[in-house]
């Protein structure tokens, strides 16, 4: 899993943060893009796409990264969708 400082550094000004999510995947991973000028987080979690659970899952493992509170992140963009926009808690930066 990426250090927090280095997942901090994808957010722009506002404390956004653009993530790819893969549902259903094999193990949990938050991986840091690849190649030059990547800047979508990858986040890969083993919940089903239902009802919410993988946004919910999704977040709990980005705060998880980032040693904050669930609560300190909020979807902004993308809820039904796998490229999300996250917004990182001032608390968070």
């Amino acid at each position: 899993m990426p250090s927090a400082s280095a997942i901090r550094e994808l957010a722009d000004s506002e404390g956004r943060l653009a993530i790819r999510v893969t549902p259903n995947a094999s193990a949990d991973a938050i991986l840091l893009p690849s190649g030059p000028g990547g800047s979508e987080l990858i986040v890969r979690t083993t919940t089903t796409p239902e009802g919410g659970k993988a946004n919910e899952a999704t977040l709990r493992l980005l705060a998880e990264a980032l040693g904050q509170p669930a609560s300190a992140l909020e979807l902004l963009r993308g809820g039904s969708a796998r490229r999300k926009l996250v917004r990182i808690g001032t608390a968070c930066r």
